[in-house]
């Protein structure tokens, strides 16, 4: 449908779990765009769309309103915008799609904080309802090492905020983002934040440089050595041990994924468990993720 009813401003990313949504644009861009692993709008000179603008891209798909259930507000966190400027938004949407029952969105702990619980819960309401929030680790040095611009403590924070007011989060880890030196406390950590939140969902993906491992290196603060495949099933193998989890959804199952795991944490977790030991000790080939 974009090809003749909306002129993106690409690149455009959107969650694998968004692949049936209508992809609305109302930043460009991403309001941080420093961590030193993210290749995504790096070409991009993050700006927040007229609404005008992004009122006549909600308008083209009059059409076929009945039929969109659900619409994923592009680019990188659009949680950025003022609360009152995303409640005109999705009161938009809601007027103009009646069947509509879920609206998400990227978001950044750091936003998320700059918010009140009362203006995220009036988000929640006007019909908000997923956040995907790539906190990345739960290690401050790693954090700090990627220049994410969060600490274990902002990334707590932020996620307790939005959900005592009602929102559903999709927290993200990255298999390998420590490299050699900080992998235990990476995976430890990783797993002490999300107990610490408790999403509704979380996921992992495994480091993937695409633009070259020079690249990450060069903007990575200290030295980065990569883990190899074992290495990393071992880390992922901490991470799950560590996890005190009720109710969350665990998806491993990204293409950069080594294995993957689908299911409940904690009803799942020893399953998981064996699954990864018995990857750890018959390996599958593996292409180099690196890029070099």
């Amino acid at each position: 449908m974009n090809n003749f009813l909306i002129n993106y401003d690409e690149p455009l990313f959107r969650p694998p779990s968004e692949g049936r949504s209508l992809i609305i644009q109302v930043t460009l861009g991403c309001s941080w765009n420093k961590c030193a692993f993210c290749e995504m709008y790096t070409s991009k000179q993050f700006k927040a769309r007229k609404e005008e603008d992004i009122f006549k891209d909600i308008s083209a798909f009059k059409p076929y309103a009945t039929s969109i259930r659900k619409v994923f507000l592009a680019d990188g966190d659009a949680v950025v915008l003022s609360t009152n400027k995303l409640l005109r938004i999705l009161t938009e949407l809601k007027n103009t799609f009646p069947n509509l029952n879920r609206v998400s969105a990227y978001a950044s702990p750091r936003n998320l904080n700059d918010k009140t619980e009362s203006e995220l819960k009036e988000l929640k309401d006007a019909g908000l309802n997923l956040l995907y929030v790539g906190i990345e680790s739960g290690d401050n040095y790693v954090l700090k090492a990627v220049n994410k611009g969060e600490s274990f403590d902002t990334i707590v924070s932020g996620l307790n905020k939005s959900k005592q007011a009602g929102l559903n989060s999709s927290v993200m880890i990255i298999n390998g983002l420590g490299g050699k030196q900080f992998t235990e406390q990476h995976a430890i950590n990783s797993a002490k934040i999300l107990n610490e939140t408790q999403p509704r969902y979380a996921s992992t993906l495994v480091l993937t440089a695409y633009k070259g491992l020079n690249l990450l290196k060069s903007k990575y603060l200290g030295n980065f050595e990569e883990l190899d495949q074992i290495e990393q099933l071992k880390e992922m193998q901490i991470f799950i041990e560590n996890t005190k989890l009720s109710e969350t959804i665990f998806r491993s199952d990204h293409a950069s994924n080594h294995l993957v795991l689908k299911g409940v944490l904690g009803k799942n977790k020893e399953s998981f468990l064996q699954k990864i030991e018995a990857a750890i000790q018959n390996p599958l080939p593996r292409k180099n993720i690196y890029g070099i």
